[in-house]
């Protein structure tokens, strides 16, 4: 693979990706980010402001999970009147770009479906796509300060300060079905919510030679789940697989275009800061893992790491019908430090 390879595809991508997000071409994404912070805030009254403004350097800030819980920090959607959704949604909508707004909500939304899937299991009164919590930590536009946006399924964190997102990490995203097998209500058979995440993988790893294969593959049973999940800094260890540098130029450009479909959840601003660190560190030092099986409907992960980031991404859950490997777990880590803060080495 040419050195330049991969960078060149990345920004090809971004460029496509984004176009059309007219409201992050008109002001920064943290311009719009505070301006849609503070709108939220005149919203709430005094005892939902204790719920929903906590102090920056609170311990709740680096606390995170995606797991279905009875409580969570933040103002629940559920305990908001019309008018706070409203702005609630549109703090949402400032903090990510169009495809990931779009995956955002129709995260909140698929817990309709499992609602009506899981109604006579234990558990399944809590599905609920009304509850997400919104907590702010700090004073939008004053110095530092902080952003949750988390529910099961969903979970995002900023830091901004000044007219920057200095930190977008960790950002969850995932999927119970991964593929609707039957549709309910607004929610049609063949939804793939995370399809890019999944099925690019899947190109990338079959498309790779026995000599390839073997050093993608880094254990033959995939792993029950994402590791340090809900831990506030991502595993340190070193990167396995296959290095970028020994891909064909096809098989480059399937990567870039994985690697796409997490950052472009960003805004592009958010999204080309991803590639930049990505660029000066070396393209070439990006490695791809596998585990598990090669092909759906049986468990299996992948971790995409640079010496900037990792992904990663598991599916050996069954969904809520009982399909096999059906229900997605995936994120996007800082390897310096989520949360704005250094990662121990």
């Amino acid at each position: 693979m040419h050195r330049r390879t991969l960078l060149t595809c990345l920004t090809i991508a971004l460029l496509t990706t984004t176009g059309a997000w007219s409201y992050f071409q008109r002001q920064s994404a943290a311009v719009a980010v505070v301006d849609a912070a503070k709108s939220f805030i005149v919203t709430l009254d005094g005892e939902q402001k204790k719920i929903a403004l906590l102090e920056y350097d609170s311990e709740q800030r680096v606390g995170w999970h995606f797991i279905p819980k009875d409580q969570r920090k933040g103002l629940q959607i559920r305990n908001m009147t019309q008018e706070q959704r409203k702005s609630a949604i549109n703090l949402l909508r400032s903090s990510l770009s169009q495809v990931g707004f779009t995956k955002a909500r129709g995260i909140m939304r698929m817990e309709n479906l499992l609602k009506e899937l899981e109604k006579d299991k234990q558990g399944g009164a809590i599905r609920d796509a009304a509850r997400y919590y919104f907590t702010i930590f700090g004073k939008p536009g004053d110095g530092r300060w902080g952003l949750s946006m988390e529910g099961h399924h969903l979970s995002l964190n900023f830091v901004l300060e000044g007219e920057d997102i200095i930190s977008s990490t960790p950002a969850f995203f995932a999927a119970n079905p991964g593929e609707v097998k039957a549709g309910v209500g607004d929610i049609k058979a063949g939804t793939r919510l995370l399809a890019d995440e999944e099925l690019l993988a899947f190109e990338l790893v079959n498309s790779l030679s026995d000599e390839l294969r073997s050093k993608a593959v880094i254990a033959d049973t995939a792993p029950r789940e994402i590791r340090a999940a809900g831990e506030p800094q991502p595993p340190q260890d070193a990167p396995a697989g296959v290095p970028a540098s020994e891909l064909s130029d096809e098989q480059s450009k399937t990567l870039q275009r994985l690697i796409m479909a997490y950052a472009g959840n960003m805004p592009k601003e958010v999204a080309r800061q991803r590639l930049e660190k990505i660029q000066a560190a070396g393209p070439g030092k990006v490695y791809f893992a596998w585990a598990g099986a090669t092909k759906p409907g049986i468990g299996h992960y992948y971790r995409v790491q640079g010496p900037s980031f990792l992904i990663e991404f598991v599916n050996t859950q069954p969904d809520a019908a009982g399909n096999p490997a059906n229900h997605i777990h995936c994120v996007w880590r800082d390897m310096a430090g989520d949360f704005a803060l250094p990662a121990s080495k």
